[in-house]
């Protein structure tokens, strides 16, 4: 994954919105001990630092990949609780972190 760091975005001109990191790219060569060439897809030079170039990691194995569907129990939709992480409240609302 390419780091954003030092990039330049014309359509999100805050730097906060932009994403950390841009998508997956193989990387074409190692150019020298701190230099990687990247495809030519990129619109950007692509001799880049190893700095910039971060490895993709997958998630967690106990991480959930795929949302929980609501139980629809008279035509409410409910969700099943295993048990409640953290609680703590954010402008006179409580939030709950559960399993």
């Amino acid at each position: 994954m390419l780091s954003t760091k030092n990039l330049v975005f014309k359509e999100r001109p805050a730097k906060k919105l932009v994403d950390q990191y841009v998508s997956l790219y193989v990387i074409k060569e190692v150019v020298s001990t701190n230099a990687v060439r990247l495809p030519t897809s990129i619109r950007i030079h692509q001799v880049v630092n190893v700095s910039q170039v971060v490895q993709y990691k997958d998630q967690v194995e106990r991480q959930r990949k795929e949302e929980v569907k609501p139980i629809e129990i008279e035509r409410v939709k409910e969700w099943e609780v295993e048990r409640i992480l953290n609680k703590k409240q954010v402008r006179r609302v409580m939030k709950y972190s559960v399993q």
